[in-house]
């Protein structure tokens, strides 16, 4: 039976304007179980028609059928599909990867493997080679003919129809030579057919057929006298297509690591591009999420849904006259807008002004602030501790007070003043509760401050007669507008104020103020955020820098697996793999730095920091995505080169 037939064969290389003939009209037969050695001078033509019978090359023009299959015009990945199950090749640079040791490199063709049922008997080849003593070590570790040996059982390791050995015995001794060329023997006597190129005549006596070519064409073509032996049953050529196993993922992650621990520097360099990225962007979306939960809390203690109302400013004859200087509010204002606007939920009057505060010997100075009984639902405020006080207690002008965290410092230190009684502007008051800790602006702290009743300040306190401002709780968000056009209009007309007057009552809706601040933190943070993608990309960037150079670096390695029976999707996954692996490293380190930098600046600079699961998972993805797209380039470079300029690049 014909295992190869060649009709009319003919390859010519195109070198920019110049085509360059290899091989001329060939038209050959090699038969199941032969030993054929191919002969020639250097240029001849062998190398090319040993690459072509082997599908690592096409051919220009002709029919190639292996086992009766016509196999000249298939794609490359059903080439590299045929190379890895059916055909062994023997390399004169032994070409054995030196990431890794003998078993290693022997069952490397198992990685691309297609069958349901791999032959996993490495060490058995490596017996049979003579090298049970040498399974586990590195190439570096062995010597040439040792080296040779595993290039050999790599060769059996999927059972080929088909060995092809390229100078098998180039660079090793005398003694080596022979000793290989007995192995090679031994495997055509099983039945397995071989086809060797080589130049010494020696070498050549092995085989049963001597096929010598010059120029590109066949001159002689001698057979020796038949041997008779078994001859291993050819199991039909067919097309296969690989899918991405499991096993196979698992091994691109094994080279990728394998990849990473032997260029460690470059390893190191590439993660640390991603670990800066991921430790910025984990870092600065903690303070920006942090602003945000501070001035949600701020926002909370000013309330919702509420309209702020003061008297504006007046003119005269085209002079401002300041603020509440001609229009004042009342408390009748309060009750007016109570009684008259539909929709108000709640409604208090406020004034404020500073006074002093003395308590068995101690005295401070601190903001008065009078208000109405409904002020801690209003603002989202209730006591820390104690009560607040009653609308009987405002209207009696009942003389309690709560006061805030720093006056209780500066005034009771650790004693408790509940229950106790201070003076304020040399009036007795009892302290019935604390107000919350609400923090400090700049240098305006608003723990620093004392609450009594509205009507107990304007009276009993400060002396006014008017209010600095009234506070509206609307029922319904979508109403405010409307209700704030309202009492505008029922304020112009109980002060008797002209249509072009209206504006010396300002209303302001804090639902815009707290819209424009969450806003604008979203944007800070936003901005962080941006500011720490960019040096993801840079890190990104790195990378497929790096990668290139890997690529340039490996290109033999690159060769020799595509002749193994990789294809250009498996360069190319495994390519991605490595870069997506080196990312996630990166993120994975960076994601602690980052949470490591932010505790750090949340305890030493004093900034409120928080954490959230999403900032880790998105920047986890991230650093993914960003193998991934820096990932492609490199590995679709790595995936489009030639396997026979791979095995040939120095």
């Amino acid at each position: 039976m014909a295992l190869i037939e060649l009709q009319h064969i003919s390859k010519t290389y195109h070198m920019g304007t110049v085509d360059v003939p290899a091989l001329k009209n060939i038209s050959l037969e090699i038969s199941e179980g032969e030993f054929v050695a191919i002969m020639g001078q250097s240029g001849s033509g062998k190398s090319t028609l040993l690459n072509l019978l082997g599908l690592l090359d096409k051919p220009s023009s002709g029919t190639y059928k292996l086992s009766e299959k016509e196999v000249s015009k298939l794609n490359d990945e059903k080439l590299a599909s045929l190379r890895n199950k059916y055909i062994g090749f023997v390399f004169q640079q032994f070409n054995l990867l030196p990431r890794m040791n003998a078993l290693e490199n022997v069952s490397l063709p198992l990685v691309y493997s297609s069958h349901k049922e791999k032959n996993l008997k490495e060490i058995e080849f490596l017996i049979k080679v003579g090298l049970a003593d040498r399974v586990y070590h590195k190439p570096n570790e062995l010597s040439g003919g040792q080296q040779q040996r595993v290039a050999i059982a790599r060769s059996l390791i999927n059972n080929p129809l088909l060995i092809l050995a390229d100078e098998p015995t180039g660079n090793l001794d005398s003694k080596s030579s022979i000793e290989i060329m007995n192995i090679l023997k031994e495997l055509n006597d099983s039945g397995i057919t071989i086809i060797m190129v080589t130049h010494e005549i020696n070498i050549a006596d092995f085989a049963h057929r001597i096929i010598k070519v010059s120029d590109g064409v066949i001159i002689s073509d001698q057979k020796k006298q038949s041997v008779h032996r078994e001859h291993k049953i050819s199991k039909p050529v067919s097309e296969t297509h690989k899918t991405l196993k499991i096993e196979k993922i698992k091994e691109y992650f094994s080279q990728a690591m394998r990849s990473m621990f032997s260029n460690k520097i470059r390893s190191i360099l590439s993660i640390l591009g991603v670990l800066i990225g991921v430790a910025s962007l984990i870092a600065m979306l903690a303070l920006g999420r942090g602003a945000q939960e501070d001035v949600k809390k701020n926002l909370s203690s000013l309330g919702s849904n509420l309209l702020f109302i003061r008297a504006g400013p007046s003119r005269s004859a085209g002079i401002s006259l300041g603020s509440g200087t001609v229009t004042r509010l009342t408390l009748l204002d309060e009750i007016a807008i109570r009684d008259r606007i539909a929709g108000v939920n709640r409604i208090v009057s406020t004034v404020g002004g500073r006074g002093q505060l003395t308590y068995g010997g101690k005295n401070w100075n601190t903001q008065i602030y009078g208000t109405g009984s409904d002020y801690p639902v209003m603002h989202n405020s209730s006591p820390s501790e104690g009560r607040f006080f009653t609308p009987d207690e405002v209207t009696s002008r009942a003389k309690v007070a709560l006061i805030g965290w720093t006056v209780r410092k500066n005034l009771f230190g650790n004693e408790n003043p509940i229950g106790k009684f201070i003076r304020v502007m040399k009036i007795d008051f009892q302290v019935i509760g604390i107000l919350p800790t609400k923090g400090s602006s700049g240098w305006r702290d608003y723990d620093d401050m004392i609450a009594i009743p509205v009507n107990t300040a304007m009276y009993r306190v400060l002396g006014k007669e008017y209010v600095d401002s009234i506070e509206v709780q609307v029922i319904k968000l979508e109403d405010m507008d409307l209700i704030s056009e309202k009492i505008k209009n029922l304020l112009a007309a109980l002060h008797r104020l002209s249509f072009d007057r209206k504006n010396e009552i300002e209303i302001r809706n804090m639902a815009d103020v707290q819209q424009a601040i969450t806003q604008a933190t979203r944007t800070f943070t936003l901005l962080l955020g941006s500011i720490a993608l960019i040096s993801l990309i840079v890190g990104g960037i790195g990378i497929m820098n790096i990668m290139l150079v890997s690529v340039t670096e490996r290109t033999r390695e690159i060769g020799i697996r595509k002749a193994v029976g990789a294809n250009n999707k498996d360069i190319m996954f495994q390519f991605i793999i490595e870069a997506i692996v080196v990312c996630l490293i990166g993120g994975i380190l960076g994601i602690l730095l980052g949470c490591i930098t932010a505790i750090a600046m949340s305890k030493f600079v004093n900034w409120n920091i928080l954490i959230s699961w999403y900032s880790v998972f998105l920047a986890l993805i991230f650093s993914g995505v960003t193998g991934i797209v820096f990932g492609v380039w490199p590995a679709k470079k790595a995936a489009n080169l030639n396997p026979i300029d791979a095995l040939r690049y120095e």
